[in-house]
């Protein structure tokens, strides 16, 4: 298959618009995708969010998706909603995601012995996203972590990764206690909706009565959204457009996701169209673009390793990576505009005597 180089992926993809050639693509690649995610375990052996029956009163399709039973589309075409989300306002539920306070006097330094960001230079209620590294500077996983003015820290982890991240930290925080530190772990059961789209602000503003033109990017609040108290609302998301993320109690997250659906600006979208734009976005997805062979250079994710953190050089695996910010590398994440929708493991050649190995 023959493809052409895109340039500059790996940025926030902010504000983005669907191209005419994407459009295509979705229309042959949408049904590949799906059919990846049904061939998982049986449904009966899959975790539920507490959106399940909303999810299928409202017609979406589930399949098995990182242990989870998750809709990869609802009544609309693949296609159709990807762009509703383009032009308009999409919620995805994303509750299978892990949810992680971490609290104490050390949190910060706890955070910083696993991850390659900065945690120590953020704001009250500012977020980045970082990375956990292997000795051997591979990616364990992509997060979000937010320091928040209540006291702790607030993270938001891969549901794919979710064992692995989970016991990281313990194994982690057992270390931390055993020499006499503050910092302590807690898992939350909060459900996790994305708002996302051109009109979010619209729609989120008349539920909120904090002004969301303040709330900047990567920014967080905790906040009282259409009469719920206690949710958290982020200004982040994983489609290139403006949106948010909310975190909210579980027993209230039908009603705010019936609330905000009450609006002719929103519907419904899944595991199908969160692909297709996060890719149109050039934003990674974990186990498919980056991996524990990938590292941060390689991955293009070298802006999420803080200045500080390179000089320090305090992270696991930066003997290997800060090394590689100056060297070359035998291999790098690129985007791609293809003639057609790329099968994973095969080769894609950009000329006749070049090709990409993944």
């Amino acid at each position: 298959m023959l493809a052409r180089l895109l340039v500059g992926v790996g940025g926030s993809g902010l504000g983005l618009r669907a191209s005419r050639d994407l459009r295509g693509l979705l229309r042959v690649g949408g049904a590949e995708c799906a059919g990846r995610r049904q061939a998982s375990s049986g449904e009966e052996a899959l975790k539920k969010t507490p959106l399940f029956d909303f999810h299928r009163e409202q017609g979406g399709k589930m399949v098995g998706f990182a242990g989870w039973s998750m809709p990869v589309q609802y009544k609309d075409s693949h296609i159709a909603s990807h762009m509703h989300t383009r032009e308009h306002c999409s919620i995805f539920d994303v509750s299978h995601m892990l949810q992680t306070k971490v609290h104490g006097k050390d949190r910060v330094k706890f955070m910083e012995s696993l991850v390659v960001g900065d945690i120590a230079e953020l704001k009250d209620n500012q977020g980045t996203l970082s990375l956990f590294t292997t000795e051997k500077g591979g990616i364990i996983d992509d997060l979000i972590v937010t320091r928040t003015d209540q006291g702790y820290l607030f993270v938001v982890s891969n549901a794919g990764c979710a064992d692995k991240d989970s016991a990281r930290m313990k194994a982690r925080l057992v270390e931390f206690k055993s020499a006499g530190l503050d910092v302590d772990m807690e898992f939350l059961d909060d459900s996790l909706i994305a708002v996302q789209g051109p009109s979010m602000a619209q729609v989120l503003q008349q539920g909120l009565k904090e002004d969301l033109s303040k709330l900047t990017f990567m920014n967080s609040t905790l906040a009282t959204v259409f009469g719920i108290p206690g949710c958290r609302v982020t200004r982040c998301g994983y489609t290139g457009e403006d949106g948010v993320e909310i975190s909210v109690p579980a027993s209230r997250v039908v009603e705010l996701t019936e609330k905000l659906l009450s609006h002719s600006e929103v519907k419904l979208a899944g595991l199908g169209s969160r692909d297709s734009l996060r890719l149109e976005a050039g934003l990674c997805l974990y186990g498919n673009d980056i991996d524990e062979t990938t590292s941060p250079v390689e991955g293009t994710l070298v802006w999420t390793i803080g200045k500080r953190r390179r000089q320090t050089k305090d992270f696991p695996g930066a003997d290997i990576i800060v090394p590689q910010i100056k060297a070359k590398t035998a291999r790098k994440r690129v985007g791609l505009v293809s003639t057609g929708p790329p099968r994973q493991t095969t080769h894609t050649y950009t000329q006749p005597r070049w090709k990409s190995h993944r």
